[in-house]
């Protein structure tokens, strides 16, 4: 099934948003954030990931990537597979309170699709979008730090942790990143 949003040229940079199926918010939990983080990280060192911008909300995930060494659709598709089934494990080997109402909608999204087997936790689409402009790059890292804020969660972007904010705020953050160089804006 196709989208429009397909990666065609494979060594570009791309905005890319991963959601998790039906909207869960499986994501508001530190050790499923932490999942996401270890294997950004894995994608990075082993399979050439560059990751210029990103950030982990409640039920989704936003990157501005790219790869020269590695195309990006199969890294992409390697990290959703990879982090599904972490996911998917934590799940069901922890206290976590909600585990039958997750196991059942990843259930219910996994029979509605062929290419599943028992869950299906990320949607199969990746909503990817080719950067093709100076402009356009500074819109992506501006909507993706500015993520947190609109859902009320920082009053800062660089506040949030889950997020390239800290690092474009002269920060540490959580992952290496391959910073965008921003034009100066004159606010009136």
């Amino acid at each position: 099934m196709s989208t429009g949003y397909q990666i065609k040229e494979q060594d570009k940079l791309h905005f890319v948003t991963l959601q998790v199926v039906e909207w869960v918010d499986i994501f508001s939990r530190q050790k499923y954030r932490d999942i996401i983080i270890e294997n950004l990280s894995y994608c990075q060192k082993n399979k050439g990931l560059e990751i210029y911008a990103w950030v982990i909300m409640s039920n989704h995930i936003h990157l501005l990537i790219r790869s020269e060494k590695e195309e990006l659709s199969n890294i992409l598709r390697d990290f959703k597979s990879y982090t599904s089934k972490k996911i998917l494990e934590a799940i069901n080997s922890s206290d976590e309170s909600r585990r039958d109402w997750m196991l059942k909608i990843f259930k219910d999204a996994a029979f509605k699709h062929k290419r599943n087997s028992e869950y299906q936790f990320w949607t199969h689409e990746n909503h990817a979008e080719y950067i093709f402009s100076q402009k356009f790059i500074e819109q992506k890292v501006e909507y993706i730090h500015d993520n947190p804020v609109r859902a009320g969660i920082v009053e800062k972007q660089e506040e949030y942790r889950y997020s390239s904010a800290k690092d474009y705020a002269g920060e540490k953050g959580l992952l290496e990143i391959e910073p965008v160089i921003i034009r100066w804006k004159t606010y009136k």
